[in-house]
């Protein structure tokens, strides 16, 4: 029963309200702007706190949800927030859930739901690697030339004891280009054989 003038009466929605925190703009560890959604899903756990202890519980529950990602994020680097959503989101949902407990809201679940780089952040993200890439590649093509040439001296090391072996080779090599129509083959004729 309430008396007019005297009692007020507050109705709480004890089911899970989801917020999406609007895009936060902000400088991640290593000074790198990056703009991230979330969602943050709470529920009114003590209907008595939430009316006795803070005015509005819901829009506080979501400004501090909006600071609180921008905290957690600010002390991670860019490639830390790449690889470790679920993370951030766990530690978003502990210190939330932390700072709402005394006003009887209880925080269920945090979600970064997607990260934007700027354009040009990304354009040299993509030249880095298409650089590290060209790098790798010619490091294999590096190391490919090194062992054959380590092949050709090993060759050239076993046809050095044979000389009828090089006479066989250089032969060998004149058919392989006299297949070619459109070649003027020079032979040179050893000294030896002028004498």
């Amino acid at each position: 029963m309430v008396l007019p003038c005297v009692d007020e009466h507050h109705m709480i929605d004890l089911r899970i309200m989801s917020y999406d925190v609007p895009s936060q703009e902000m400088l991640t560890k290593d000074s790198v702007t990056v703009s991230v959604d979330a969602a943050v899903y709470y529920r009114a756990s003590d209907p008595i706190a939430t009316i006795s202890c803070i005015a509005d519980a819901h829009l506080s529950t979501k400004q501090l949800a909006q600071t609180t990602l921008r905290n957690v994020l600010g002390t991670r680097t860019l490639s830390e927030i790449m690889i470790d959503r679920e993370g951030i989101a766990l530690q978003a949902q502990e210190v939330l859930d932390e700072g709402t407990y005394p006003w009887g809201i209880k925080v269920e679940r945090v979600e970064v739901k997607d990260i934007r780089l700027p354009r040009e952040l990304t354009r040299v993200l993509a030249a880095e690697a298409e650089a590290s890439r060209e790098a790798d590649a010619k490091v294999v093509s590096a190391a490919g030339e090194l062992n054959a040439s380590v092949a050709l001296k090993q060759a050239a090391d076993q046809l050095t004891g044979s000389p009828a072996a090089i006479q066989l080779r250089y032969l060998q090599t004149l058919g392989r280009i006299s297949n070619s129509k459109n070649h003027t083959i020079v032979v040179p004729i050893p000294m030896e054989l002028g004498d």
